[in-house]
């Protein structure tokens, strides 16, 4: 049984310690993984591979569920969380481009004011018709 995988056993049943004792021996492998995750990334991508190592292993060790039965496991699992970390934040990204800082509000809310009488006489019309 490798070290890592002693370790994943005692992260396991509990032990905290553990955690503290996994990083460094998986820290290099998690960076050219996030590495390898960002390279397929487009061009502009503001997350670091460190910052997305680091989320990674806290999403990891502070998951409720931890089923690692071996190294291979973990990895699967680091990749998977990796992943999503880079879904949310293209997402998060997306929304900010297209607004999603701004407040909705709704059409009852807003005065709209306007020296034209032509147009608060239709939106009276448009209004009524409603």
């Amino acid at each position: 049984m490798s070290d890592v995988t002693r370790i994943l056993n005692a992260i396991e049943k509990g032990d905290s310690k553990a955690t503290d004792e996994l990083l460094p021996l998986v820290y290099e492998d998690l960076r050219v993984l996030a590495a390898q995750k960002l390279s397929r990334e487009k061009p502009g991508q503001t997350l670091q591979a460190t910052a997305l190592v680091h989320e990674a292993y806290i999403r990891l060790v502070e998951a409720e569920s931890r089923s690692w039965s071996s190294r291979n496991y973990f990895f699967m699992a680091a990749a998977e969380a990796m992943r999503r970390i880079l879904i949310e934040h293209a997402r998060q990204k997306q929304s900010l481009k297209y607004g999603g800082d701004r407040q909705r509000l709704a059409l009852d809310d807003v005065i709209i004011t306007c020296g034209n009488s032509t147009f608060s006489n239709n939106l009276l019309a448009l209004d009524e018709a409603l």
